[in-house]
């Protein structure tokens, strides 16, 4: 791994994990909880600790640290465990209208990374930008909370339920200040 994208403990970093594709999974609640899960789960055993998050539809961002564990380490875990259960939940939900054609997707894009056995669900790498100053925490926890604004899901930031900026947020964060 580059050292570009090497994390280490401690330190604030702003992460961004992507679906393949950018296709739209994050419109079923049931898919959203399967992410606020594994990020309970992480901080609760893995000593992550979350300052900020948005779940976009194909998309989601972190401002998040660890103590001892690498972070790369705790991200890597984490989009193994919701790939699958992800793509299982998919599979079994015989309500789910797009079911073969992402289900199909993800087989096509895992195909093409030996890495994967039979699907690829998130695009590698979660990109970690250190945050080093209070003006670069502001500046992206602004950006986090502001994208279902920009790509006109709600007016107010605080009005998307999938985000740290909406009042009965579904997790638990840590005060930055």
């Amino acid at each position: 791994m580059s050292t570009k994208y090497k994390t280490q403990p401690r330190k604030i970093y702003y992460v961004t994990l992507t679906v393949v594709g950018w296709m739209d999974v994050f419109t079923r609640k049931d898919y959203v909880n399967i992410i606020f899960d594994s990020i309970r789960y992480c901080q609760a055993n893995k000593g992550l600790e979350l300052f900020a998050y948005v779940v976009m539809p194909n998309h989601l961002h972190l401002i998040c640290q660890t103590g001892e564990r690498s972070l790369n380490d705790v991200l890597r875990d984490m989009k193994s465990y919701t790939a699958k259960a992800i793509v299982d939940a998919i599979a079994a939900n015989s309500q789910e209208s797009r079911r073969e054609w992402l289900l199909h997707l993800f087989e096509y894009y895992g195909r093409g990374n030996s890495q994967n056995k039979n699907f690829q669900f998130w695009q590698h790498g979660s990109h970690p930008i250190e945050l080093y100053t209070q003006e670069v925490i502001v500046q992206k926890l602004r950006y986090l909370h502001n994208n279902p604004v920009k790509a006109c899901i709600v007016t107010e930031p605080h009005h998307y339920l999938h985000s740290s900026a909406h009042p009965d947020r579904e997790l638990n964060i840590v005060d930055l200040w």
